[in-house]
This record gives C-alpha cells, structure tokens and sequence, in this order.
C-alpha cells in the first residue's frame, strides 16, 4: 500500500515514515502543510493519507479541511487524522461526510508501532479506526434516546464497533464467542431503530448514531 504523509512535526513525520515502512507502506511523499498534501495525493493518489490536525499556516484546522477535500476529490484515498488533543468534532466532520475509509487517532498511539499500523492498513482497506479515547468520551456524553436502550455490553460492542473492529476482534477484545457477538450487534440494531438492510451498512449507521453524526 502507498501512503502520504502531512505532519509539520519533523521528528513524529520520521516516526510515522518509519513505523509504515516497516509495516510494508510504501511512503510516497512528507509534507508539512496542507496545500502540500493537496498536491502530493493528486500527484501519487496513495491508498491512504495520514494528515495531521492542526498545520502551518493558521495551525488550527487545516488538516481536517484538507482531508475533507481530499476524500471529496480522490475518494480512493483513504484518511487518518492524527491530533495532539481528543477534538471528538474533527472525527464527526469526517464520518459525517464519509463513512468508510477514514480514522481519527491520538499521536501517542504511534508509539504502539504494531497497533498503528493495523490502523493505518484497516483505514487504508476502506475501514474504520477511532481512538479509544475518542470513544471514551463519546460514551459518557452521550445519554439521548435510543442509545440509553443500549445495555453495557451493547454499548462496549458499539464502541468497538466505532473503533474499526471486526466481529471477530470484538470476541477477542471481550472474551466471549463471535455468535455472541452478532447477537448483541442484531439487538443494537433493533434498539436503535436502523432498518433492515445489509451488515456493512448497517454498522456505519449504528455507529454514525453512536457519534451523534446522524438523526434519529
């Protein structure tokens, strides 16, 4: 897989470049703004983008913007935004717009070199990844019909769920079996009122209105 990377920090830019291409990424271009970023994935359309938040000139939130733009103009591009700080907005703007393809990460976790790059490779196959963090905060603040149907165990599938996990990565998270799994993923489905159709689509709605990113 190919991958740009945009990050204005030179030395977590080097961390990142290292950790993908030791997971087999083929680093196709580093840039520091988001202009830049523009103009290297028109250049190499990579699988994936990895784009900071906040970048020269304004620091506030180009990156978002321009991962915004590069989803809308090059939707074979996947991207993962990394902040320094939990911003849970910058996530719902961009599965807002787009729910496949896109993660939203803290910069610490590039630290877990294997558990970034299982991030990175999911976001670049067309998945998901939220941080754990993200998540956290998600399901303390939200406490509006019909997710107070949900029971804990529901409500820990969904937040895995908005995590990028698989039904066989839920099992192996919570320790339980993977027909436990869909069971507790069908009772979401009902208790949140989604209608019938397939799987797939089914999650990104269950976990659009887990993040508060689709009405009721």
């Amino acid at each position: 897989m190919r991958a740009v990377i945009a990050e204005d920090s030179v030395l977590l830019r080097i961390g990142v470049v290292k950790v993908l291409e030791m997971a087999g990424f083929e680093v196709c271009a580093e840039v520091d703004d988001a202009e830049a970023l523009l103009t290297a994935v028109e250049e190499h359309r990579p699988d994936i983008a990895v784009v900071d938040v906040r970048m020269p000139p304004g620091f506030t939130d180009e990156g978002v913007r321009a991962a915004l733009v590069v989803r809308r103009q090059w939707p074979d591009t996947s991207v993962l935004l990394l902040s320094q700080y939990v911003e849970e907005r910058y996530a719902a703007d961009l599965l807002a717009a787009h729910t496949s393809g896109v993660g939203y990460l803290l910069k610490q976790r590039v630290a877990d070199v294997d558990e970034f790059a299982d991030a990175v490779r999911r976001v670049a196959s067309g998945g998901t990844a939220l941080d754990p963090q993200v998540v956290a905060q998600l399901l303390v603040r939200r406490h509006s019909d019909p997710l107070d149907r949900l029971t804990p165990r529901e409500r820990d599938v969904l937040a895995l769920m908005a995590g990028g996990r698989s039904n066989s990565g839920i099992a192996a998270e919570l320790v339980v079996s993977e027909s436990a799994v869909a069971k507790h993923i069908n009772s979401i489905f009902t208790k949140l009122d989604l209608p019938r159709a397939d799987a797939d689509h089914r999650r990104v709605l269950a976990v659009l209105r887990f993040l508060g990113v689709a009405s009721g």
